[in-house]
């Protein structure tokens, strides 16, 4: 089970720190995504979290910083530099370590519900 929250609205060039809170040892086990979705567009990859390593999209690479936190169970989206093309619906999902890392929203097998980022210009 995953529980995404931290969204909310901010003007651009603001910070948001998004968080992804797994049951159990989930976050040392499967590797966290995140991706969001806009109107009218395919939800799209932003960063993910393996093992150690992290992976970042072309458009968020040197703005966002994802990372873990064991004790809480939870992964961070660290969002910096924030533009009104950021503004979607975020969404965390796992899939297993041993599988690899991917961008590919239908290679992970569990979904948080989303939270919603709005960056005004």
């Amino acid at each position: 089970q995953l529980q995404a929250s931290g969204g909310g609205l901010v003007q651009a060039g603001g910070s948001l720190r998004l968080s992804c809170v797994a049951s159990g040892r989930t976050v040392t086990t499967h590797t966290i995504g995140w991706f969001r979705q806009s109107p009218g567009k395919e939800r799209e990859f932003v960063a993910a979290f393996r093992n150690g390593d992290t992976y970042y999209s072309d458009p968020v690479k040197g703005r966002f910083t994802v990372s873990r936190e064991i004790a809480k169970s939870a992964v961070h989206l660290q969002m910096n530099s924030l533009k009104p093309e950021d503004t979607a619906v975020y969404y965390c999902a796992t899939r297993r370590t041993v599988w690899g890392a991917s961008h590919t929203p239908a290679s992970y097998t569990s979904w948080g519900q989303g939270t919603l980022v709005t960056v005004s210009s």
